[in-house]
């Protein structure tokens, strides 16, 4: 791995998990969201699965800066709702993205069920030049009968990770990136950015 430090932007206009990546690099790479790069449009999430999704962000980007980048598409899988919500994880309560109304449709949906298993996913899309990279990262868990903590963003209220008993919102950032599915997507990513010159333009 090269010393000098390289620049990726960020398919992203979500400072939380801006933060998230940062932590996740550990300040081998600079990462630039799409406010530093001075982009306000808002990309779009067409598709049904996280893998079209997060290619259409890189793709997307991509050709808007220039430059090479990644993106990532999250959602969270509940098992006795089939899946749900998936793909539509932001979005599941309505397109205004109110994470507090999703997670009381989650609950209320899960109301009486004996079965809690879920887990989050997330997808990673690494565009550089004319090449498409993905990985992903798993956490399973399981989805509590009520919000607990102060911390975190989206559903972490109410999502335990397997092998603990607090929520993701009752974690540190650090306590949180020993199980997170986003941290595991990076790790992958940065694996791969091993054997990548720094730099990039």
């Amino acid at each position: 791995m090269a010393s000098e430090m390289g620049t990726l932007v960020f398919a992203t206009h979500n400072s939380n998990k801006a933060e998230e990546i940062r932590a996740a690099l550990g300040g081998s790479w600079q990462i630039r969201t799409l406010k530093d790069a001075g982009i306000e449009t808002e990309i779009p999430e067409p598709h049904d699965t996280l893998e079209e999704n997060a290619r259409e962000k890189s793709l997307t980007i991509q050709r808007l800066t220039g430059t090479d980048c990644f993106s990532e598409d999250t959602g969270l899988e509940v098992e006795a709702l089939g899946g749900e919500p998936g793909v539509k994880s932001a979005r599941y309560a309505g397109e205004e993205r109110n994470f507090y109304e999703n997670i009381l449709k989650l609950l209320s949906r899960l109301s009486g069920q004996e079965n809690r298993k879920a887990r989050f996913r997330t997808v990673i899309s690494y565009r550089r030049g004319e090449q498409e990279y993905q990985f992903e990262g798993i956490c399973p868990g399981s989805i509590t009968t009520e919000m607990r903590g102060e911390g975190g963003f989206g559903y972490d209220p109410v999502f335990v990770p397997e092998g603990d008993t607090r929520t993701f919102a009752e974690m540190t950032m650090e306590e949180k990136n020993r199980y997170s599915h986003r941290k595991k997507a990076m790790d992958a990513l940065i694996d791969f950015l091993q054997g990548v010159e720094p730099g990039i333009e």
